[in-house]
């Protein structure tokens, strides 16, 4: 399985209501190249299978790079599934992060 492939299946394991980081993908994966895993999600061919939208950064910002409409249009995803926030418009991790294998 390819690399990609790997981290498509990682973020299908993410349940509506929660989210994940590239750095915990990254690091789940046993590399430290966090950066491909975001290649790998910008590249992601469907996000109605691969939940990317529920993949922020580790202090809870969004990707403003986010591949299907944007961060307008993560926000507007993540928190019709609930997904908490601070009062900056990050997500709360410390409530909504979901433990990776």
């Amino acid at each position: 399985m390819s690399f990609f492939q790997q981290v498509y299946t990682l973020v299908r394991t993410v349940p509506a209501g929660f989210v994940t980081t590239y750095g915990a993908l990254a690091k789940a994966l046993h590399t430290q190249d966090a950066r491909r895993v975001g290649h790998a999600l910008h590249a992601n061919p469907d996000a109605d299978i691969t939940p990317c939208h529920r993949v922020v950064f580790s202090d809870g910002r969004l990707a403003p790079g986010y591949a299907f409409g944007g961060p307008n249009e993560q926000l507007r995803k993540l928190q019709m599934e609930g997904v908490q926030f601070l009062s900056d418009g990050r997500v709360d991790v410390s409530v909504c992060l979901f433990p990776l294998p």
